[in-house]
């Protein structure tokens, strides 16, 4: 929690040289990591305790009332760490409009679309069993960026299989989520990022039994490297359509920001255990849309082992065939 507060300037400075906005804080810009001139921004640090899982490197807010504290993920055992670099702070919460039976419902619901290859009696034969409600944290932003693009393609290539290709393009990206959460991973987190309406966000919610809010565990002077990533990630998605011809290789992005506006959020969900056949599997679903679920499942051996058997017979068959044909 907070120790220790210092008022900020209200002014919003820009970085001197990829003019990415700044905020209170800020030791370094968080896009290309030029060091903020010390009178840019006039503010104290707002230190934080965390308490940081020995296991998992999970990290929730210091509680003082905590007489023995574990990790709300993987039950180790934590310990208080305080940064001397400020720590990130999430600027709103989403509430939760989903309650935990509407989640138990998603989950249930969920399990009856995964497909063929699952047990048939999965949706009707799991056990759902422990439910955590959880705010996990992450950076949304818009930006405006220059891509600059290489990659082979066979556009060009004339006696050789390849060709190089290499061009710029203007990009506005809009809604990049960013995750930094430690008890989620990343996949869980864009997996169910598509269902929350970030313009709900409201003041930090009160602390209640059972309900683990996570805060950001990435330091101002380190979080520009996430955010950087975050930029070239989505800017390589959009790339691969730029390169002429239908196959491409070695492709290649270098982004220059012209623009950043990112907010850091906490966003809403439940951790769901549930039980098949004495084997315990974790999902999550989404705090404002119970329809938005991702999590591990189990797999039906049988239909496995029949769909490649049935492969087997039909290839059996097919030579069966060419061979009758060629005599």
């Amino acid at each position: 929690m907070p120790s220790a507060e210092t008022p900020a300037t209200p002014a919003r400075s820009a970085c001197g040289r990829c003019e990415s906005p700044l905020e209170a804080g800020d030791l370094r810009c968080a896009v290309c990591g030029l060091p903020t001139p010390g009178e840019a921004l006039v503010s104290a640090e707002t230190h934080v305790e965390l308490l940081r899982c020995e296991g998992c490197g999970a990290a929730v807010s210091y509680d003082v009332e905590v007489r023995a504290p574990k990790c709300s993920f993987c039950g180790s055992l934590m310990h208080v760490e305080r940064p001397e670099d400020p720590v990130e702070e999430a600027s709103a919460y989403l509430p939760f409009t989903v309650d935990p039976a509407a989640a138990a419902e998603g989950l249930r619901r969920w399990l009856g679309t995964l497909g063929f290859f699952r047990p048939s009696d999965l949706q009707a034969a799991a056990t759902i069993g422990e439910l955590k409600p959880l705010w996990w944290v992450g950076w949304v932003f818009d930006a405006e960026v220059l891509v600059s693009w290489a990659a082979d393609s066979e556009v060009g290539s004339r006696r050789a299989s390849w060709a190089p290709h290499a061009g710029q393009q203007s990009l506005n990206l809009r809604s990049v989520l960013v995750p930094a959460s430690r008890g989620l991973s990343a996949a869980e987190c864009q997996a169910i990022g598509r269902g929350y309406r970030v313009e709900s966000g409201g003041p930090p919610p009160e602390a209640r039994p059972g309900v683990l809010i996570e805060r950001f565990d990435v330091q101002r002077s380190a979080a520009r490297r996430a955010i950087a990533e975050g930029l070239e990630r989505a800017a390589l998605v959009h790339a691969s359509e730029w390169v002429p011809g239908s196959r491409q290789r070695k492709l290649s992005v270098a982004v220059l920001p012209r623009r950043l506006d990112s907010e850091r959020l906490a966003f809403p969900a439940y951790v769901l255990a549930y039980r098949y056949r004495d084997k315990l599997y974790r999902a999550v679903v989404n705090g404002q849309d119970a329809a938005v679920v991702t999590g591990k499942a189990p797999l039906s051996i049988a239909r496995i082992v029949l769909v490649i058997v049935g492969g087997l017979a039909a290839i059996a068959l097919i030579v069966a065939l060419i061979v009758v044909l060629a005599d």
